[in-house]
């Protein structure tokens, strides 16, 4: 190495060594919050397994888990409401609920969708069901004010599954998504029971102006609502009555009342080429 290239290299370690000592948060790494997803999913649905993985007993699963999480929280202890300790046990109490609503949510996708051959192929293969498996278990996370790590864990199953749902959002029970590609749910979105999204969905802001953070910039989607493929619903005042149809490529920016229907009309034009 030349004598400037060592000035350079200094030069530069200077600076992120600098930089480092800014940060307010220290993170565990992507490679881990994904391991413990993976594990999370095999403890909860012990039908899908690696072929050369040995089957483990639940108890040992479980206290696995435990000390995975207090492994990914231990960075952000000093940024906890209170110790990580505190808030593996508490995250723990809360899997039998979250096990519970996910299974609802399978059955949700398994009764909607005609090409599903039951429960067992939603969990296995699902995106869908997958995505909504991660972001309930990044709620929780959410609930006991653990910072960064939801949206970790939410983001692992976007790289998957291409379906982006913020761990902040609220999403009631049986939550069906179909296909999923593409589909964005923000972080102040409101969604009630028995809601059905099928790809490409946007529940979005009106404005992603850094000044309306506080606010509810996303839309409330009322029980038993369809927003089929592509449609666009955007704005923290607009609310989608229960039991209301959107149609595929909707544009909807204001409130809808209950049992609604809302479709997006284009004119298609079939003329004969003649040679």
């Amino acid at each position: 190495m030349t004598s400037t290239q060592q000035t350079l290299s200094s030069a530069f370690f200077d600076r992120l060594s600098e930089q480092n000592t800014r940060y307010q948060y220290r993170l565990p790494s992507r490679n881990e919050v994904g391991k413990f997803v993976e594990e999370m999913m095999r403890f909860l649905f012990p039908i899908t397994q690696d072929c050369s993985r040995s089957a483990t007993n639940l108890p040992d699963a479980y206290t696995n888990l435990q000390q995975r999480l207090l492994c990914l929280l231990e960075p952000l202890n000093g940024n906890l409401e209170t110790n990580h300790a505190a808030v593996t046990e508490q995250f723990m109490e809360q899997l039998p609920d979250i096990y519970e609503n996910l299974l609802l949510d399978a059955q949700a996708i398994s009764d909607n969708d005609p090409a599903s051959i039951g429960i067992e192929e939603v969990i296995a293969v699902y995106p869908g069901f997958y995505a909504i498996a991660v972001y309930r278990l990044a709620h929780a996370m959410v609930d006991l004010d653990v910072p960064l790590l939801p949206r970790m864990l939410t983001e692992y199953a976007h790289g998957l599954t291409g379906i982006d749902i913020h761990p902040k959002a609220s999403i009631g029970k049986s939550f069906f998504i179909d296909h999923g590609t593409g589909v964005v749910i923000g972080e102040t979105t409101e969604i009630g029971n028995n809601v059905k999204v099928y790809q490409g969905v946007t529940l979005g802001a009106l404005s992603v102006s850094k000044s309306l953070a506080e606010t509810k910039r996303h839309p409330t989607i009322e029980d038993n609502v369809v927003i089929y493929a592509n449609a666009t619903i955007l704005g923290g005042k607009t609310v989608i009555g229960n039991d209301s149809i959107i149609g595929g490529n909707a544009w909807v920016t204001a409130s809808v009342q209950p049992y609604s229907q809302v479709y997006h009309q284009s004119e298609v034009k079939i003329r004969q080429t003649v040679f």
